[in-house]
């Protein structure tokens, strides 16, 4: 049963402005779940696929990262979202060669990302040589000689870069790093770099693993959960469940953010009774944040916990675990008691009650979780307000203990998973040696690119092959202009993928598309129905199994390929048995066993009825694998981003109707913005101060303090609920207004949460 690919496209035009919604879920999301799927996939391929997925023997959805619970599981234990996500992956429409023939890159280059992706599933491999219009097919042995031919030919393996997204299963992030690194080169960046990087140096810094301290079972033991930077009803959904679970438990759940966002206001769960007549009021309190004001607000309650100290001694400062477990508490004491809370008060737009009545929440609770997402990394000084998130918690004791801890919320489905499995342009030496001791090949140890550093590395003729698995490279990363041209350098790109994207578009001299088989899909080789596994947004484990046929013969599963074209490169003498790992993914498993720290006896434990919990040295035992041996409070100046007078700082988000860079739709029903992407959100005395009135077309144009300058054009002002001098639009559409060069400190991610702009009405250009 094939359908028909939509042929309308997205008509800006045709925008419609309705009061954001004030509860999230509930039957709605049902019925647009359900309904996108059967537009999909049919009623009966619907049936197979959402009754599996997120169970024990079923598959793990490919939305995202938040974890299943441990106990029972609903039949629908999913969101709309993740029906959405699967949907997409497990569509009837296909991508044939006739599709490639019958469109020149030049005509689809004209196509928007939303339309490329609803064309189907790709079905062949297909080639563009150098002077070629469209894509042809190309055998797969043809594909795998002209990569390898082509690899063999560059002056060093670190004229190569090799890109992951976080939809990679466990098995095949472990024998990609290997085939990289096998090669000669570290040039591993992956979707990780963009967004939880931040976290990652932060937490490694602090407390030593650049991992959540939580689990899910801890949402029900916390009495206080602090939510920051993150919109969870459209970018992880279950995790409304979560939390309405603590409120019943009797948590306080306090938002933090500059858009009041629908799921933290309220939330009908669909699958309860109390979701079909009430719901779930899931914020206590909302403190509407200015853009970067988010390390001011965590140093302004430090400053009030120690004053309440000082009122109470011995009540709030875990001084126990402070002295037995922690380094650098006085100089931190010292730095924290002489923050100024007028300059907190300026660089967050919140009152000093606002503050106060927090601080007495965070000083009178006995278990306190802290979650965040995007908002807090994609700063400039994302790194150091993690920092001082943690700091928080490390004074009042709150690692190790039920309840409590560190929760970044990732968003890909195994990001966290790929970077266990040595997804990382720096992993550890152990881990390294440990990888060169299993297979008996020789592992470059210099440090590789992430993923900013790889554009301006083929920007500048230093790399000339790019290889990604997976993803949407050109429209995850920012600079758009810059990486495109970055991209079309190279002298060849291979991008493996399920559908078509932007990222296919913009290529190289002579390009590859290879299509794969999708979470969804069922995996035989040699006969053998295979499976892989994925570590959730908790450090836990677990089996995923497709389970659906195929949309055509010529698919090959992402292990499939990296073994195949690691035959084609290295040669069947190679020590690394390719040919046996792709024959038996149990066999990956036990290398990984070997090789990854925390994975000894990985075939057994990933099939126990939850799957297992990686090590956690904080969470377990409140051991602290840091340069002091011990948990390390940070001290860093406290700094704000400031907004130049007629300006306004712009933050990039995603749409209800989106994932990442893949758009489902037009309808950010939550926001009520409805059939258009280019809007810029803005508060309406904004408006009126900057002469326009609401709806009016404009150009956005970033600016930058070295002069240089980025613009889009033909948005739609909408009057919206931000704080004053703060503004939002969606991203891959604003990417382009975010350079290079933009970076967090320490991390390296791009800063898409703090950028200067200004509006100006739309220039109409003819001819």
């Amino acid at each position: 049963m094939h359908r028909k690919p939509p042929t309308r496209d997205i008509d800006e035009a045709e925008l419609a402005v309705n009061p954001p919604k004030q509860q999230a879920a509930g039957m709605t999301a049902v019925a647009i779940a359900l309904g996108r799927a059967v537009e999909e996939m049919g009623v009966v391929r619907t049936a197979r696929t959402l009754t599996r997925l997120n169970q024990r023997h079923g598959f793990d959805c490919p939305g995202c990262a938040w974890p299943e619970p441990t106990g029972h599981r609903r039949p629908a234990e999913f969101c709309e979202n993740g029906a959405k996500a699967v949907a997409e992956e497990a569509t009837l429409r296909t991508v044939t060669p006739e599709f490639f023939a019958g469109h020149s890159v030049e005509q689809l280059a004209e196509r928007t990302g939303y339309w490329l992706g609803q064309q189907g599933r790709i079905t062949q491999p297909v080639v563009l040589r150098p002077g070629d219009t469209h894509y042809s097919p190309i055998s797969w042995e043809q594909a795998y000689r002209l990569i390898a031919g082509t690899l063999r030919e560059l002056d060093s393996p670190d004229e190569a870069v090799f890109y992951t997204s976080g939809r990679t299963a466990n098995e095949t992030a472990f024998l990609y790093q290997l085939l990289v690194r096998s090669f000669g080169t570290n040039n591993l960046p992956d979707c990780s770099n963009m967004c939880h990087e931040s976290s990652g140096t932060a937490l490694t810094g602090s407390i030593g693993i650049g991992k959540g301290s939580v689990t899910i079972d801890d949402f029900t033991a916390a009495d206080l959960i602090i939510v920051a930077g993150q919109n969870p009803g459209t970018n992880h959904p279950r995790m409304l469940s979560a939390l309405s679970n603590a409120k019943e438990h009797g948590a306080t759940v306090v938002a933090v953010n500059p858009l009041p966002e629908t799921g933290l206001i309220g939330f009908r769960d669909p699958q309860t009774i109390k979701g079909f007549t009430s719901g779930t009021t899931i914020a206590d309190e909302f403190l509407q944040i200015r853009l970067g004001g988010d390390m001011a607000l965590f140093q302004g309650l430090a400053k009030l916990l120690f004053d309440a100290e000082d009122r109470a001694p011995g009540t709030v400062v875990d001084r126990g675990f402070v002295d037995s477990r922690t380094a650098g508490f006085a100089e931190y004491e010292k730095y924290m008691r002489a923050v100024d809370l007028d300059e907190v008060s300026e660089a967050t737009g919140l009152t000093r009650d606002q503050l106060e009545h927090t601080a007495r929440l965070l000083a009178r609770s006995k278990s306190t979780i802290i979650c965040w997402a995007m908002g807090l990394t994609q700063q400039r000084y994302g790194v150091a307000t993690i920092e001082e998130a943690t700091n928080l918690l490390l004074m009042r004791g709150m690692i190790g203990k039920p309840g409590a801890g560190v929760c970044p919320v990732r968003g890909h489905s195994n990001v966290q998973g790929d970077r266990t499995m040595g997804i990382w342009e720096q992993m550890p030496e152990t881990f390294l040696s440990a990888l060169e001791t299993e297979f008996g090949v020789p592992i470059p140890r210099a440090h590789g690119w992430d993923t900013v550093d790889s554009i301006r590395a083929m920007r500048d003729g230093r790399a000339r092959v790019f290889i990604g698995m997976g993803g949407n490279f050109v429209s995850a990363t920012p600079d758009t202009e810059v990486t495109e041209a970055a991209l079309r350098a190279c002298d060849l790109t291979v991008q493996v993928s399920t559908k078509l994207n932007r990222s296919h578009i913009v290529h190289g001299r002579t390009a590859l598309i290879l299509p794969t088989l999708g979470r969804t899909d069922l995996d035989i080789q040699d006969g053998t129905k295979q499976q892989v596994s994925v570590e959730d947004s908790m450090s836990m484990v677990h089996l995923s199994t497709g389970r659906l046929t195929p949309v055509g013969d010529d698919l090959r599963s992402e292990v499939a390929i990296v073994c195949e074209l690691a035959l084609e490169l290295f040669g069947s003498g190679h020590p690394v048995p390719w040919d046996r790992f792709r024959r038996d993914y149990d066999t990956i498993r036990d290398a990984i066993g070997r090789v990854v720290p925390g994975c000894a006896d990985y075939n057994r434990k990933v099939r126990e009825r939850n799957g297992f919990q990686l090590p956690h040295p904080p969470r377990d035992s409140r051991e602290f694998h840091t340069a002091t041996g011990k948990a390390n409070f940070a001290v860093n100046e406290l700094r704000w981003p400031e907004i130049p007078a007629g300006r306004l700082l712009l933050q990039t988000l995603r749409s209800h109707d989106q994932y990442n860079t893949t758009v489902y739709g037009l309808d950010d029903r939550y926001r009520g913005i409805s059939n258009a992407r280019r809007v810029v959100l803005v508060h309406p005395d904004d408006i009126a101060e900057f002469g326009f009135t609401d709806g009016d077309l404009v150009d956005i144009v970033s600016e930058y303090s070295d002069g240089a300058q980025r613009r889009v054009t033909g948005f739609r002002v909408v009057g919206y609920a931000t704080p004053r001098g703060n503004a939002a639009a969606y991203y891959p559409e604003t990417n382009p207004l975010v350079p290079l060069d933009h970076v967090a400190e320490r991390s390296n991610t791009p800063v898409s949460k703090a950028v200067v702009i200004r509006l100006e009405p739309h220039r109409h250009v003819t001819g």
